[in-house]
């Protein structure tokens, strides 16, 4: 796979994970650009803490995004939690 083939799915993972939890986490939204980045960042979450628990949600573009939404809801909640600390 090319190096942009990549990053393109990154983005639109991305993409999707973050509208997907600005859903469920009310007000966490933050545009386009803000729900690519939260989703990113979710991914990054979720593949660091999912395996530690012993949760495995398999391969694949449908896993991807189900992954990183996880990681991204537990990003925007953390984000809540210290606005308003």
């Amino acid at each position: 796979m090319g190096l942009l083939f990549v990053i393109i799915v990154v983005v639109i993972v991305g993409g999707i994970a973050g509208w997907l939890a600005g859903l469920i986490v009310r007000g966490g939204g933050f545009g386009l650009g803000g729900n690519i980045v939260v989703g990113i960042l979710g991914a990054v979450i979720s593949s660091f803490l999912l395996p530690r628990i012993g949760f495995m949600l398999g391969g694949g573009l449908l896993g991807a995004i189900l992954s990183a939404t996880i990681g991204a809801v537990i990003l925007l909640v953390i984000v809540k939690v210290l606005k308003r600390a």
